[in-house]
């Protein structure tokens, strides 16, 4: 059964729906509960855990459960991009091509990490980047880039809290593009930001709104990356944040 059908089951029945697993699996059973009052729960078994980490979620199953069976709750944002959910982030371009090539070698027998590292390389050295015209509340972008990365909300994008996001609930998406750079370089774009010297090096083009719309040549299929799951939609996508829509279960509700 798909995993967001059998959530909106549970939930119909249930007074809370516990999701254990990764961002993956949050995902599905964050896209069933928001905008309903039933709360989410979460057991973080998964490798990254960005939800959880960013929620303050204990990452202990032991003091998970307990944090579950109290019954205590907080609202937060997700955002939307066509007729999908994400609570983490959504993203295009290179990340969700490395995903791809990195799922396909795992079937092949390869490792997690030495996928993930061999598809990566293979990627950066190919990849051309993507056309697009970004549309927000407040202005719009056109150009070439080789990722578009549309957070729920800010993410940090310099320093040693890089790819963490401090709030929820702004009730708005960040949308990070890195204009003039070749998809080769973007291990350097890393070393930048971990260093602190991203802003200020002017790598990212940020876009904060309420609502974004991304187009890019007709007729083209795009692949889409929604909290590290990758599906393949119709472009113009269409985002939005949806603030408050998720009630999760938290030992500080």
């Amino acid at each position: 059964m798909d995993p967001i059908e059998a959530a909106r089951e549970a939930a119909a029945s249930s007074a809370a729906v516990v999701a254990a697993g990764g961002d993956g699996t949050v995902n599905a059973v964050a896209s069933a509960l928001a905008g309903t009052t039933v709360p989410l729960g979460v057991l973080a078994l998964g490798t990254l855990n960005h939800f959880a980490r960013d929620m303050r979620l204990p990452l202990d199953v032991q003091q998970a459960v307990a944090a579950i069976a109290e019954g205590r709750t907080v609202r937060v944002d997700v955002g939307r991009v066509n007729d999908r959910t994400f609570v983490n982030n959504a993203s295009i371009g290179v990340y969700p091509n490395i995903v791809e090539l990195r799922d396909r070698m795992r079937r092949q027998g390869r490792s997690k990490l030495t996928a993930f590292a061999r598809a990566t390389i293979t990627v950066l050295r190919t990849y051309r980047g993507v056309t697009i015209a970004l549309t927000s509340d407040n202005g719009r972008w056109v150009g070439r880039t080789p990722f578009v990365f549309v957070g729920n909300n800010e993410y940090t994008v310099d320093g040693f809290g890089l790819g963490e996001r401090q709030t929820l609930v702004q009730g708005r998406l960040v949308a990070y593009v890195a204009p003039r750079m070749r998809s080769r370089r973007l291990p350097l774009l890393f070393a930048r930001a971990l260093a602190g010297r991203a802003l200020q090096s002017g790598a990212f083009e940020i876009f904060a709104a309420r609502h974004l719309e991304l187009s890019m040549s007709a007729g083209l299929r795009v692949r889409v990356a929604l909290d590290g799951e990758v599906s393949t939609m119709t472009p113009p996508l269409r985002f939005a944040s949806d603030p408050q829509a998720l009630h999760v279960l938290h030992p500080d509700g």
